[in-house]
């Protein structure tokens, strides 16, 4: 896929309509309605107020959780209309429906410099089919179309992909930025390229396993997936999560990282407990031989510091999944170590989203990585090598 998009400086902006598609599927308060953290909100002021500053007039538009084509009142986007108008300092004018009505008249109205939003985009069903009717209703409200929403990508839905059938589409700042640091480091990493795969499971990460043994010095295994890489080699893993039916993949992934000369390494030795409880007694144990009775639940010193000592050699460290469950303070040390290790390196540093993100936020390094992704699932289907419907429709420079 062709990374090298064209961004909202490749375009004259001054009095067109823009369509912007932001992220503003924050959380809500379930009792007052009131938004909880408004982190992707200001991650989004940069492009906004640039698109505001060159005289575009502005209709953002974004979905709220899944009320999967219900009108559900709390899941409007009303709460982001009053705190988007605090950040910003300027009214936002909130229309009462997406592609109704109120919509096109405010569209209509709308002058340079000022914005709007529309409604949860998926009150309506077809957002999310991609729609050709519905992607038009939104199109024909403006003159370009903007992505700004790295989070949403990797869906081809009416708002992401759709609306550049009718538009000309071009990136905002935010998915520039992932653009240019998940695309360098896989296509032009400073080596030695260290990536590290962590999470519950094998099979959430099959494409993206095989596609780093492809570009990767070394790759390093933990977490929950960990367990199905020692069973494959004849470890006991006790009650610890091992996928059976994913032990030949991981004998297949073994073979060919030896055969690409790349290091693969997965965790010698373990932190397990008797059942998956915040207040469980750690046991210290070899990643080969946990009891029976026992499961994993995190990676122990000798892996922490053989992780650890790869990382500070690293000239490009890409991170996605934790070592243990981090959530619980028990065993959250192998998290942490990576954490602190990556601030600590002269590498860049790439946190691949999701809980690798809440981890660099919960040991508060996240400020002392080159770049934290903004899209979870988005940036692991990045790290596969597939194809993103959201970037694949914007104009190549």
């Amino acid at each position: 896929m062709q990374y090298n998009k064209k961004t909202i400086r490749d375009m004259d902006m001054s009095g067109k309509k823009v369509l912007l598609r932001c992220d503003f599927n924050v959380p809500l308060d379930k009792q007052t309605g009131e938004i909880t953290d408004d982190k992707r909100i200001v991650a989004s002021l940069p492009t906004i107020r640039y698109l505001l500053d060159q005289g575009a007039a502005l209709i953002c538009c974004s979905h709220l959780g899944r009320p999967k084509g219900e009108w559900l009142p709390e899941l409007s986007l009303a709460p982001v209309a009053r705190r988007l108008s605090e950040l910003l300092s300027v009214p936002v004018k909130m229309a009462k429906d997406v592609i109704g009505d109120d919509a096109k008249m405010l569209a209509s109205e709308l002058r340079g410099g000022e914005i709007m939003l529309l409604e949860n985009l998926r009150y309506h069903k077809e957002e999310t089919k991609n729609d050709p009717a519905f992607a038009k209703a939104l199109a024909d409200m403006a003159d370009v179309f903007v992505s700004d929403a790295f989070g949403t990508v990797h869906r081809a839905h009416a708002s992401t992909a759709g609306v550049a059938d009718f538009l000309p589409a071009v990136s905002g700042f935010l998915v520039a930025r992932e653009l240019e640091m998940l695309g360098d480091s896989l296509s032009n990493p400073k080596r030695p390229f260290v990536a590290i795969l962590g999470g519950a499971k094998v099979s959430d990460k099959l494409g993206v396993i095989q596609n780093l043994l492809e570009k990767a010095d070394v790759l390093i295994i933990g977490g929950g997936m960990s367990y199905t890489f020692n069973k494959a080699q004849g470890g006991k893993v006790g009650k610890s999560l091992c996928e059976d039916e994913k032990l030949d993949y991981a004998r297949e992934m073994m073979t060919l990282a030896e055969k690409k000369g790349v290091k693969l390494l997965i965790p010698s030795d373990a932190l397990a407990a008797a059942e998956f409880a915040a207040d469980a007694t750690p046991v210290p144990c070899s990643a080969f031989d946990i009891p029976d009775d026992l499961m994993g639940l995190d990676i122990g010193k000798d892996s922490i510091e053989l992780f650890t000592k790869e990382i500070a050699n690293a000239g490009t460290v890409v991170w996605n999944g934790p070592m243990g469950v981090f959530e619980f303070p028990a065993f959250a040390a192998g998290t942490k170590a990576v954490a602190e290790a990556l601030a600590k390196s002269d590498a860049v540093t790439i946190i691949g989203g999701g809980d690798s993100a809440a981890a660099v936020l919960q040991f508060g390094v996240a400020d002392q990585m080159t770049h934290v992704s903004t899209g979870g699932g988005a940036s692991l289907e990045f790290l596969e090598g597939k194809v993103l419907p959201g970037v694949a429709c914007l104009e190549d420079k």
